[in-house]
């Protein structure tokens, strides 16, 4: 219902106080305000204050309202602040945008209670009505339990899966924390993905029975059994790879048990026997040491050279008189808009970034440097720092790539052979020059040769055939690698195809018409384990059909190496378009779903490694963050689910 209109006449010569809820008169005599207050604003008391003590103001008897635009009608004003119901969408949506900057970031619940912040929300969105602590909490859990249960869905589906280990210690050595992640390809959304798992804390020492127990208390909290598991990348530590030899040992002793339990059980111990003393069954307690880390710790070798580390020492000392100096970092930024870049310990090719930009800026540092009266290299010096970018340009170019979240196993064989390349080149070019460099390059060639004797020597007692594996059905470098001369390359292509034909369960080999075929010849019940003990004499014996099977897979790699030739003139741009558009699952039924698991496969733990970063939680050490917070912020920060 709406009011009386206000008279227009009147109020023009009063002013109503909200805060003191009296009106004042604003009716000046002799150049002073009246300033007479009456309470409330009732129009009768306004005219008789006006005839009492404003006698030359005449007062008409027919009322002037006042305009429309000066009071919103009672509707317009209802409408202004009407909020928004509880079971709106627009309510929901802006209260799960609020749960989910909390939750990811890990910041307190109760900031949304602070007047601060609600005050923020009325300006930003008058109708939404600001959530409370309890009800914040509540949509934060929700989210993180139901984002779980969808990764656990897709481990659940994932053939293979690669998981990753990193810890990470705060400074002070306030805590200590351990992260593991899982990669694997999605079969329903057809794309790999990498998911952080747990952020679990530590107690020092870094014990190998520590690692491994929280390995083994992650994994089944995920449910991801060790037969999924192709590998685990670690980095280079000595209690890393000592923790698996332990967790060997603990599941190697818990699958003897079983297997005493199931003895009964005759078709699950022929499983046993073929796939558990395979010597290409990875399982979860195989360990893959961290690629692009390895790489690093070839490139530290220029740290150890001792000609090199004067020349790298005194780099660094320049850069970090002009990184202290304000005036000479602003003169250089006047003159090509840069800064000089300091090197880190603990980022990788930050040393090729910091000579790459002094290289960059050469001409406009010198001039700085004299304007500042600092001493600068000499030209051999500047020469020599040229030389060595150039050497460490392809381990830069190599770890960027390697250090991606998914699909850069594949790349690890051709990217080690070109450095083993570049590094021997170089060495013969700069022999005479350079000598020192030279020198440091044979030098790096060997730590190559033994470091990654694992992905490149086939008698290496560590060898992995994983990561030539993954390279095999990548049809970009595949091709590559078949036609190189290099008897040890070929060697290695053929242990890959080997690894492969492993790797397939046996019972996947089976076509259907053999499925048929060996229906009709079956044995009774009975026969098999007479059979077991003398196969060797029998006429019958089980070896004929494992044949069949293993030559069902080896067709089907046959075909994919015939199909190379014809790969450079198909419309896929990646090796994974390859499979999933090219490549038919009738004609390749076994190995586009292995394909696709191995490509998906990363290089290095990077992405465990970078979760840190991301997340910022650890940084602030215990400070009132309970570990379920820091780990739920830490899964909801890394995997970014939307919502």
């Amino acid at each position: 219902m709406v009011g009386r209109k206000r008279r227009r006449d009147l109020w023009k010569h009063f002013l109503y106080r909200q805060v003191e809820r009296k009106t004042e008169c604003v009716v000046r005599t002799n150049g002073e305000k009246c300033g007479y207050k009456i309470s409330g604003k009732n129009t009768t008391n306004l005219k008789r204050h006006l005839k009492a003590f404003h006698h030359d103001i005449e007062i008409p008897e027919t009322a002037v309202p006042c305009k429309k635009t000066d009071k919103p009608t009672t509707a317009q004003d209802l409408f202004a602040t009407r909020r928004y119901s509880d079971s709106s969408s627009e309510q929901h949506a802006k209260e799960k945008g609020i749960a989910q900057w909390v939750g990811r970031t890990g910041l307190p619940a109760r900031m949304v209670e602070d007047e601060e912040f609600i005050t923020m929300m009325a300006m930003m969105d008058k109708k939404f009505k600001v959530p409370t602590k309890l009800e914040i909490l509540n949509l934060i859990e929700k989210m993180y339990n139901e984002e779980k249960e969808k990764v656990k869905q897709n481990l659940a589906t994932a053939r293979r899966i690669t998981t990753g280990l990193d810890i990470w210690t705060t400074k002070g050595h306030a805590a200590s924390f351990l992260a593991v992640s899982a990669c694997y390809f999605n079969p329903e959304e057809s794309k790999a993905e990498h998911k952080l798992l747990n952020l679990k804390e530590m107690v020092h020492p870094h014990a190998a029975e520590s690692i491994s127990a929280l390995v083994e208390e992650s994994m089944q909290e995920w449910g991801i059994p060790r037969g999924k598991v192709l590998t685990t990348i670690t980095g280079n530590g000595s209690n890393a790879v000592a923790s698996f030899r332990t967790y060997a040992g603990v599941a190697t002793t818990s699958e003897e048990e079983s297997e005493v339990e199931e003895h009964d059980n005759a078709n699950d111990d022929d499983e046993h026997r073929e796939g558990g003393g395979d010597r290409y069954d990875f399982g979860a307690i195989e360990r893959t040491p961290c690629v692009a880390h390895t790489v690093q710790l070839v490139v530290n070798m220029v740290q150890k050279e001792p000609s090199i580390r004067r020349l790298l020492d005194k780099v660094r000392r320049l850069v970090d008189k002009f990184r202290k100096s304000p005036v000479a970092t602003e003169r250089l930024r006047q003159k090509c808009a840069l800064v000089l870049a300091k090197d880190c310990p603990t980022r990788w090719s930050s040393l090729f970034a910091m000579i790459s930009r002094c290289l960059e800026v050469k001409e406009h540092l010198a001039a700085v440097a004299e304007f500042m009266g600092w001493d600068d290299l000499r030209p051999s010096e500047w020469q020599e720092i040229g030389m060595l970018r150039e050497l460490l340009l392809p381990f830069a170019e190599h770890t960027k790539s390697l250090e991606s979240d998914t699909q850069s196993l594949s790349l690890v064989v051709p990217a080690l052979l070109d450095l083993k390349n570049h590094l021997s080149e170089f060495s013969l070019a700069h022999g005479r020059t350079y000598k020192d460099a030279a020198t440091l390059a044979q030098k790096m060639l060997s730590s190559m040769d033994s470091r990654f004797s694992v992905f490149l020597d086939i008698a290496a007692d560590n060898f992995s055939p994983l990561p030539a594996a993954a390279c095999f059905v990548d049809p970009c470098v595949a091709e590559t690698l078949l036609e190189n001369d290099d008897d040890e390359v070929q060697k290695l292509v053929r242990r890959a195809e080997d690894y492969i034909a492993h790797l397939v369960p046996r019972e996947e080999h089976l076509t259907d018409d053999e499925q048929v075929a060996n229906e009709g010849t079956e044995e009774p019940a009975t026969t098999p384990a007479k059979r077991r003990r003398f196969k060797l004499f029998s006429s019958n014996r089980p070896s004929r059909p494992k044949a069949a099977k293993t030559i069902n897979i080896m067709q089907e790699i046959l075909k994919y190496k015939e199909g190379l030739s014809e790969c450079h003139q198909t419309a896929a741009t990646s090796a994974e378009d390859y499979w999933l558009t090219q490549c038919s699952s009738t004609v390749f039924p076994t190995l586009k779903p292995l394909a696709l698991d191995l490509l998906a496969m990363p290089a290095s733990q990077t992405f465990t490694e970078r979760g840190f970063s991301l997340t910022g939680c650890p940084t602030c050490g215990h400070r009132n963050r309970p570990m379920t917070i820091l780990e739920r912020s830490a899964f909801l920060k890394v995997n970014k689910p939307k919502w």
